[in-house]
């Protein structure tokens, strides 16, 4: 029996539902930008560079995306011990997608700001009328 013609869809689906996953969060993309931005990091500079994360959520987002293999995690031998954090090459195929979706956001906030616009002058314009 030949493939049915919804294989391909359906793989293609699979791994979408995967990049979704594996990107999954609010902070995910931004700590891979951060990284992607200032090479190698420590921890402590990592929480500063993600405003609003907590140490707790930050320490699990690292975890899974070390399990991933798109970081590396290593053990500075330093007093105190300090924890620092890189982009595995695996990760860097991940910067076409977040810069696609920096650039989708960049475009849909100016359409987003000019539709508020055209609506505020247009409710403006209508009040002169009342």
């Amino acid at each position: 029996m030949g493939k049915s013609k919804s294989e391909p869809s359906i793989e293609r689906q699979l791994a979408l539902q995967d990049a979704l996953d594996l990107l999954r969060g609010k902070w995910k993309i931004l700590i891979l930008r951060s990284l992607y931005l200032n090479g190698t990091i420590r921890f402590k500079d990592l929480l500063e560079t993600s405003k609003g994360i907590t140490p707790k959520v930050l320490s699990n987002e690292l975890q899974q995306l070390e399990e991933n293999l798109l970081i590396t995690r290593t053990v500075n031998n330093t007093k105190p011990v300090t924890v620092s954090y890189a982009l595995t090459s695996h990760a860097t195929e991940t910067l076409p997608v977040i810069n696609a979706l920096i650039e989708f956001g960049l475009k849909h906030r100016k359409k987003i700001k000019s539709s508020v616009l055209f609506a505020t002058l247009f409710i403006a314009e209508m009040l002169r009328y009342f």
